[in-house]
């Protein structure tokens, strides 16, 4: 199925917001609860899909369950030019936290990106969203993707967001180590597996946690510099503790 063509502009620095620009009968998919607003005329439908599936409901409920092991919404919001009104409508998305939003075009990529679950905020109708095991079970026990990642696959625009700033690095039969919560994606070319982080001494005093991740081969990667669990983790540790007295 052909993504639809759509336009866009992000705004913001560091709490970025995607406005995405539809044609009449033109339809953008997003993660449910990212919209943060549009204009009259669009319609929004929560759907148990992403609208690229071929069967009936069945195959609806089959890509819900995959978006359940990810860890996401059983549902995905379809915002659709409805005709009414005349030129081009917008429709806003908005990131849940601090961070950079990026636009990839997949036909550029050869048209498929893997992410990190939760990663996903929105894309133009016909791009498939579905799962992918890691290869290795090492990296998905350990690694602070987990063992399921978010493959998107079409030939539009996608758009995924991480946290802090974003690094794009291109490899080139090139080995990269990263730590195991700041993988946000890579592409096709690209093999995912983790390693040790040093010796017992490194792996229990060095900081970087046990593992990291190892990142080979030719293609694409987004690093990002603050992933969420380790904001969250920050936050909780300056949570004052409360006292027997209190």
């Amino acid at each position: 199925m052909k993504s639809h063509e759509v336009d866009y502009e992000i705004f913001g620095d560091d709490l970025q917001l995607v406005e995405v620009e539809l044609d009449p009968g033109e339809t953008v998919i997003a993660e449910a609860g990212a919209m943060c607003y549009m204009d009259s005329g669009i319609t929004f439908e929560a759907k148990m899909g992403d609208g690229t599936e071929a069967g009936g409901f069945f195959s609806k409920l089959g890509g819900a369950a995959k978006r359940v092991l990810s860890g996401e919404s059983v549902f995905i919001t379809h915002f659709t030019h409805s005709g009414q009104g005349s030129g081009k409508k917008r429709v806003a998305f908005s990131a849940p936290y601090p961070g950079k939003i990026i636009a990839v075009d997949l036909d550029t990529f050869g048209g498929t990106l893997y992410c990190q679950s939760s990663s996903f905020l929105a894309a133009a109708k016909g791009t498939q969203i579905s799962i992918a095991l890691t290869k290795k079970l090492g990296a998905g026990f350990f690694g602070g993707t987990g063992f399921i990642l978010q493959k998107l696959i079409g030939d539009g625009m996608v758009f995924i967001h991480a946290g802090g700033t974003i690094i794009k690095k291109e490899l080139n039969h090139e080995t990269l180590i990263v730590d195991t919560g700041s993988l946000v994606a890579f592409t096709e070319g690209i093999n995912y597996d983790i390693q040790a982080a040093g010796g017992i001494k490194s792996m229990f005093l060095g900081g970087e946690g046990f593992f990291l991740t190892t990142l080979s081969g030719t293609g694409t990667v987004y690093i990002q510099s603050l992933p969420f669990s380790r904001l969250v983790g920050e936050i909780i540790s300056r949570v004052p503790k409360p006292s027997s007295n209190s």
